[in-house]
């Protein structure tokens, strides 16, 4: 058996993304990596198996079945809003349910799921760094994000209910970079971008090959838990707007919150109007309990990281 084969089998469902391709490229250094994702992979490795199905589909668990991967990292969510709700709902949480079952039926070892610092929810009374045991509030004023709170609470469930599967839920802050396609990123390549009048929160973000190095590491160490996972500070959103290049646009709320209402149900605008509370009110997060866990430090830094938005 040659080298290569004696590394344990990583499957990367949502491959396809920028996300999932760095991943791919970060993890084919210690594991044999598969990918899957409900759309072609562009400029796939020759040397990596890829099979696009849909997470909710028959084939996709013969897929499971027939490769018998060591450990899972779920990145195949519908995270944009441009399908309808019914759709990403249903991609969400009902394919997130099914790879749950498969992962417990093929014994599955280690699963890695990733979710985000938003299912805490923007709101004017959030202390200042939030711990793993903060509650999941985002759907309170945003419901349109109610999916991924859901996934979130059922990955954490099921990491209780089965510990012979070494799970874990990454939350991590808003990501930069090259490839990542973000509403966080979209926001801020904008040459003029709209805040909210009188407003101006600390945010924190981190570079993208950060998180796939977050995410590698913790295939690799089978951690089991919820962690937090945070880059190298926060800034003023002005301070971010700036950096990126972008001119800041103030409106008042009882402008903006309508008008940015009426532009997404007529579909010229990506981002519901419950996204203004994440420009309006801190949604800041505690760390280090992953950073006990794994040591990890950021390689990038703040403005590395939006040096990459710049245009």
């Amino acid at each position: 058996m040659s080298e290569a084969e004696d590394r344990e089998k990583a499957l990367i469902l949502g491959v396809a993304g920028g996300q999932g391709r760095l991943l791919a490229r970060r993890l084919s250094r210690t594991f044999r990596v598969v990918g899957v994702d409900r759309v072609p992979w562009s400029r796939r490795p020759p040397e990596t198996p890829f099979y696009q199905v849909d997470v909710r589909t028959r084939e996709f668990e013969d897929i499971v079945r027939a490769e018998r991967p060591d450990a899972i990292v779920h990145l195949g969510f519908i995270r944009d809003f441009r399908g309808t709700a019914t759709e990403r709902y249903d991609t969400n949480v009902r394919g997130t349910k099914k790879l749950l079952d498969h992962c417990k039926t093929y014994g599955v070892g280690r699963l890695v799921v990733l979710s985000t610092s938003y299912v805490y929810g923007a709101l004017p009374e959030n202390p200042s760094f939030m711990d793993e045991e903060h509650p999941l509030s985002a759907s309170r004023n945003y419901p349109e994000i109610r999916d991924l709170v859901e996934l979130d609470t059922l990955a954490t469930a099921f990491m209780w209910q089965y510990p012979e599967v070494r799970t874990s839920v990454l939350r991590p802050v808003p990501t930069l970079g090259y490839y990542v396609s973000n509403s966080m990123a979209t926001y801020l390549r904008q040459r003029v971008v709209l805040v909210m009048m009188g407003f101006n929160p600390m945010l924190q973000f981190m570079h993208e090959e950060d998180l796939a190095e977050a995410l590698a590491q913790t295939v690799e160490r089978g951690l089991r838990g919820v962690y937090n996972v945070t880059g190298p500070g926060e800034v003023p959103l002005h301070v971010a707007i700036h950096e990126t290049g972008g001119t800041p646009l103030a409106l008042p709320e009882f402008v903006a919150r309508p008008l940015l209402g009426r532009l997404f149900r007529f579909g010229l605008l990506n981002v519901p109007p419950g996204a203004i509370d994440y420009i309006k009110f801190p949604c800041t997060i505690s760390g280090e309990r992953f950073v006990q866990a794994t040591g990890f430090r950021p390689l990038f830094g703040l403005r590395e990281a939006f040096r990459s938005l710049q245009r």
